[in-house]
């Protein structure tokens, strides 16, 4: 086992750990900030490792990409179970999710590979400073009218709004693998 893959079986076993401190508000709220940006910088360290020291495993392949969606999904039903968004999004950003797995998935059964791109990048980057922007309201005790607030807000609807454009673009530049 790599130091690549042990980073990302970490980010999968702080899952739990995030969950809980979210449920349990109050100074928690600054714990559940913390685990989250320490996912974010392994997913970013792992990745960096891999391919600086050709550390890329077939583990990685998979259980990489499946540890990122595993937390962002988490914390979007977080919010959405303590009503700081709608669950249209969460729902929103679960059925984008799926939806690319399973092409690519398609994808690799015929022998072709669908490579992340900038939509896709983007959107991830939205994903992952939307949750920060909301974790930092909630532990800070912000208004919706507040700085953060506000921030929170635009966040998540530009975050939204790219979630969909990338399944969108995902779908048009692979409508091949929709056929039969």
């Amino acid at each position: 086992m790599n130091l690549p893959n042990i980073l990302t079986i970490m980010r999968i076993i702080m899952i739990p750990f995030f969950v809980g401190a979210f449920l349990t508000a109050g100074i928690n709220d600054w714990i559940t900030l913390a685990i989250f940006v320490i996912a974010s910088l392994t997913d970013a360290l792992d990745g960096y490792i891999a391919r600086k020291q050709n550390l890329i495993t077939d583990f990685g392949k998979l259980m990489d990409p499946l540890a990122d969606k595993l937390m962002v999904m988490t914390a979007f039903i977080c919010f959405t179970a303590a009503d700081i968004i709608h669950p249209l999004i969460t729902v929103t950003i679960m059925a984008r999710e799926f939806l690319v797995t399973g092409l690519r998935g398609i994808a690799t059964a015929k022998g072709k590979v669908i490579a992340a791109d900038i939509w896709g990048k983007a959107k991830t980057v939205s994903q992952d400073a939307s949750i920060i922007i909301v974790l930092i309201q909630r532990a800070s005790g912000a208004s919706g009218e507040s700085v953060f607030g506000i921030l929170a807000t635009v966040s998540i609807v530009v975050m939204t709004a790219l979630t969909l454009i990338s399944a969108l673009n995902y779908c048009l530049k692979n409508k091949e693998f929709f056929k039969g």
